[in-house]
């Protein structure tokens, strides 16, 4: 990453707003020597967070002043109508105007959603834009599509997915040939609802690596690289892996510190216990992006602290220097125009 790169961040959004957003900022540009923030938010909040965290970024970071703030408990609809002035709309204003090359936003999913695809607009071709993220799976980790910007989808849209899904993969990890899975309560060909069965027969008519059916245990399995699902469905399993991971991580601790016993074995597994950790850290993880927009937009955690905001902005960062949106509006076309899939 060598050009200069300029992403506005919705420093207002999120559980903790600027207390976690500004240091997160200054970890970034402290990191990345070529990235430019724009800190979009209650100006004096933000100044008074960086004068605390001061460090020598120069001009890399910049503030924006915006009056007002998106709730997390807030409609999208009073989000996109009554609040013009938002931090999250004047980021991803910037994107449109050109001011910034990207937005990352820890506010109100679907403020953000309603915002960036009425500012942005959905590229050529996709009739809806989805929101994917990356899960550790057995050899690495696997991208997730839709994780719940679309409750009722159709095959058409199934389709839309997969091949946004596969060209982010093959821009953001290098994979030329990444694998794609329909989730499905089954791999065989006649289990599933209509809208699956119809997706999978359209995908099998393009040049993307369609591989079929999958099941919830694929997501770990290390077998694909890309799982599709409707925003209904991909939204319970990933709220279901949260929750399980926390299960997992709590009984743990209360294992190692049952007794002394314990204690002491836990002291010896403290290497693999911290290996184990870091691999599963969920903060690597954060940065959702939404796929299908004619813009770079990265949703952050709400509850997010510093080091899973700064992932966030690398995740969009990453994106903007793999041009993304061109790629998948490029491989949409492609579709489009040789097997008429939509």
């Amino acid at each position: 990453m060598s050009r200069k790169l300029t992403i506005a961040l919705d420093a207002m959004g999120g559980d903790h707003g600027p207390e976690v957003t500004v240091p997160a900022a200054i970890d970034s540009v402290t990191r990345y020597p070529n990235l430019h923030l724009i800190l979009v938010g209650d100006e004096a909040r933000l100044r008074a967070e960086l004068d605390r965290g001061r460090s020598a970024f120069g001009d890399r970071i910049q503030v924006r002043h915006a009056s007002e703030m998106v709730e997390m408990h807030e409609t999208p609809s009073k989000a996109l109508r009554g609040k013009k002035d938002s931090s999250m709309r004047v980021a991803i204003n910037m994107v449109k105007d050109g001011t910034a090359d990207a937005c990352v936003s820890a506010g109100n999913t679907g403020a953000l959603m309603a915002i960036a695809k009425f500012v942005l607009k959905t590229i050529p071709g996709v009739d809806r834009p989805a929101i994917i993220a990356m899960l550790p799976s057995k050899t690495g980790h696997t991208h997730v599509l839709d994780l719940g910007a679309n409750v009722d989808c159709t095959a058409e849209h199934l389709c839309q997915f997969a091949v946004m899904g596969y060209e982010l993969v093959k821009a953001v990890e290098n994979h030329q040939h990444p694998r794609v899975g329909l989730l499905n309560i089954g791999e065989e060909e006649i289990k599933g609802n209509e809208q699956v069965k119809q997706a999978a027969k359209l995908l099998t008519g393009t040049h993307i690596n369609f591989v079929g059916f999958v099941e919830g245990n694929d997501i770990f399995s290390g077998n694909v690289e890309v799982v599709v699902t409707d925003g209904f469905t991909g939204n319970v399993a990933l709220k279901a892996i949260e929750g399980f991971a926390k299960l997992l991580g709590g009984s743990l601790r209360d294992e190692f510190g049952r007794n002394l016993v314990t204690k002491v074995l836990g002291l010896l597994a403290l290497p693999v216990l911290r290996a184990f950790k870091g691999r599963f850290d969920p903060r690597r993880y954060n940065g959702a992006s939404l796929v299908g927009l004619r813009g770079i937009v990265v949703k952050s955690h709400g509850n997010a602290d510093r080091t899973s905001v700064a992932n966030a902005i690398r995740v969009a960062m990453l994106e903007v220097e793999m041009g993304v949106p061109d790629r998948i509006g490029q491989r949409v076309a492609e579709v489009f125009a040789e097997e008429r899939i939509a």
